[in-house]
């Protein structure tokens, strides 16, 4: 046998594996390609549409929430109106007490008197402000709350009432009457505010 024949064998030997390696390449690399291809397009598992369901269902669990976190600050706003009211209460009949008492010492008499005023911490003004501002506080700011703060409110002066033990003195209902009127002003405001920036809009349009 010549050397020749041989080495013709051996290269012929390994022609096969060269050509199966290259074919092997182009196959990997097809399949790569395909691969590549496929990952583009998003195939939803079922664990995006349980999250999904699951994402709608929390929104009523949100609104749950969110009524009972208000319903929370309604019964807080009414317990602090029949407290304020109560010592509003208190105030007046003392110095009614107090002309009675032909002993009062006049300063304190004339303190009470300014207390109670129309301008004093104890008045209409300024216990109605009390009120508003714990409002608005409660509610977050939000204006389009003011019903409900206006409803936790007259709740809350019907409690002082029954505490009272009778019908509160003038001076609470003028006070409940002034806070109402300062709450349906901060509601329209926002409504006013809303219409305008909408007509400004249309405009624009």
């Amino acid at each position: 046998m010549s050397v020749n024949g041989i080495t013709n064998g051996v290269a012929g030997a390994y022609t096969a594996p060269a050509a199966a390696n290259t074919k092997t390449n182009a196959s990997a690399e097809d399949t790569a390609k395909k691969a590549e291809d496929v990952g583009v397009v998003y195939e939803p598992s079922d664990a995006a549409k349980d999250s999904k369901t699951s994402k709608t269902s929390d929104y009523s669990s949100i609104v749950k929430n969110m009524k009972l976190e208000l319903s929370t600050k309604n019964k807080q706003l009414e317990s602090l109106v029949s407290q304020l009211l109560g010592k509003q209460a208190n105030k007046y009949t003392s110095l009614a007490d107090m002309f009675k008492n032909i002993n009062a010492d006049p300063e304190t008499i004339a303190q009470a008197q300014k207390d109670i005023s129309d301008d004093g911490y104890w008045g209409v003004e300024q216990t109605s402000d009390r009120l508003v501002s714990m409002a608005q506080a409660l509610s977050g700011g939000d204006a389009s709350k003011a019903d409900e703060m206006i409803a936790a409110i007259k709740k809350g002066y019907d409690q002082a009432t029954k505490a009272w033990g009778d019908k509160l003195p003038d001076i609470c209902q003028k006070t409940i009457d002034s806070a109402t009127k300062k709450l349906t002003d901060w509601r329209n405001s926002l409504n006013d505010k809303t219409a305008a920036e909408d007509t400004t809009v249309n405009a624009a349009k």
